[in-house]
């Protein structure tokens, strides 16, 4: 009986045991956009992904209405209006309107990480490469 017990708890503490799961939070890398050594971000390998990946822009903005954000538009789209300003880039609207401190966009947001990248896109010269 007592062996009976002893198996019983080693069972059930497996059991509890391998219940838990740990999920640990990778802090998200934000780059410095004012930093002249910040290598040069490129438009379809590192921002195209942030507008396509998940859907997160191209939902909306895939044609039906401005920008059209979808991989073969977006550059002449952001290009061709004023969504850009190379000037004073911190006041671009591709990058202040989903920006994540921002009200003005109410669907999805860009990531800490993923504004730096536009941001810094901007700041290299916002160039189709």
């Amino acid at each position: 009986m007592k062996t009976l017990k002893i198996l019983f708890a080693l069972i059930t503490a497996t059991l509890l045991m391998s219940g838990c799961v740990y999920k640990f939070v990778v802090p998200e890398d934000v780059i410095d956009p004012g930093d002249p050594d910040t290598p040069e971000i490129s438009f379809s390998q590192e921002i195209v992904p942030i507008f396509t990946n998940n859907d997160k822009c191209t939902e909306c903005h895939n044609g039906g209405q401005a920008p059209d954000l979808t991989a073969d538009n977006a550059y002449n789209s952001l290009n061709s209006s004023r969504y850009i300003n190379k000037s004073t880039p911190e006041e671009s609207l591709i990058y202040t309107y989903p920006h994540p401190d921002t009200d003005t966009h109410k669907r999805r947001k860009y990531t800490a990480g993923e504004a730096a990248k536009v941001l810094t896109w901007i700041t290299q010269g916002a160039k189709n490469n």
